[in-house]
């Protein structure tokens, strides 16, 4: 090889190493098939998809059982009706409340449209609770406009054929005397021990997460109405705060009204996620470390069935989000890398 050609040979090969070396480089930049990186939402989806797969036989069997269950209640009642003409035998022993229960609307604006969406269901829980109820209530929904409105007409046309339902959009001021109305609101001092069925009682229909709390109370005082809370605090201690949706409340009166017994109404009704015992036993467990003391009671019509206070964790609440993350972890473990 000539000494003219060696500076052309050195450098070709200078530039044939270059090429190679950006192309290993850009090869060991690529994620290899197979093992591409999962992130936290992706793991996440994962983790629920395999806990829906596992718990589909659970599933199953508890709608299964609860088919049983209505089943069994239908031959019950067509057993107690002799004449054959069952569906107005049923009916016969339907006694209608003279009381009358409001969900008052007129916080539409206080709420997002997923708010909305929640109270809407809690409204549609009360209507079909009040039309099998043994003692139906004069069910009221006033200020019905806005949000509500709008997304009832969108997702349930069928509102307009309810029945057993005054659906007003004045506000319940203007539609029943002052001296007959009652507002539900856990901030009042004031605790029920009977219901009047000659009375209306309010309920504020506000999904808000707490974010408002006392404006059900303060909208009372400002309107110089009566105002109690439910005497939840005198038969029931909750892990929880007591925080009700509008429908239990709703439920739980309708179950007094049928039993007239609180304690019963109470633990008929509540979730059993709120881990409801009864106040004497509550007493007893505790006498060990600590007198046992009066519990504040009252129910919060502000909030939703699904809303808790995020200031308000209790031990329970830690130890049940360290069981939470243990299992997440083993989840992953368990999963196929």
């Amino acid at each position: 090889m000539s000494s003219e050609m060696l500076p052309a040979f050195i450098e070709t090969s200078i530039v044939d190493k270059k090429q190679d070396l950006s192309e290993d480089q850009e090869a060991s930049q690529k994620p290899k098939l197979g093992v591409e990186p999962i992130s936290k939402r992706q793991m996440k989806k994962l983790i629920r998809q395999k806990q829906w797969e596992e718990q589909r036989e659970l599933r199953k069997q508890k709608r299964k059982e609860k088919r049983k269950r209505k089943k069994l209640e239908r031959q019950c009642q067509l057993e107690s009706n002799s004449d054959g003409n069952d569906r107005k035998r049923v009916r016969r022993h339907v006694v209608h409340s003279t009381l009358r229960l409001i969900i008052d609307c007129s916080f539409d604006d206080l709420m997002v449209l997923k708010d909305i969406k929640k109270l809407h269901r809690q409204i549609q829980r009360c209507y079909s609770e009040n039309r099998r109820a043994l003692h139906p209530v004069q069910f009221y929904l006033t200020s019905h406009g806005g949000q509500l409105k709008k997304n009832m007409d969108e997702n349930d046309k069928g509102w307009v054929n309810w029945k057993d339902i005054h659906i007003k959009r004045e506000h319940y001021s203007e539609l029943i005397k002052k001296e007959d109305l009652i507002y539900l609101t856990s901030d009042s001092p004031n605790v029920l021990k009977e219901l009047d069925e000659s009375k209306a009682y309010v309920i504020g229909g506000l999904v808000d997460h707490n974010h408002h709390k006392g404006i059900t109370y303060k909208q009372a005082s400002d309107y110089g109405i009566d105002h109690a809370q439910l005497p939840l605090g005198n038969f029931v201690k909750m892990n929880s705060r007591k925080v009700l949706a509008v429908n239990h409340v709703f439920e739980i009166i309708l179950e007094y009204l049928e039993t007239r017994d609180w304690q019963e109404a109470f633990f008929t009704i509540l979730p059993q996620r709120k881990g409801a015992v009864p106040t004497d036993k509550a007493c007893e467990s505790s006498s060990h470390d600590i007198l046992c003391v009066g519990v504040d009671g009252g129910l919060d019509s502000d909030s939703s069935e699904e809303e808790y206070s995020r200031n308000e964790l209790t031990s329970s609440h830690e130890e049940e989000k360290q069981d939470k993350e243990n299992n997440t972890e083993s989840m992953v473990n368990s999963l196929p890398h």
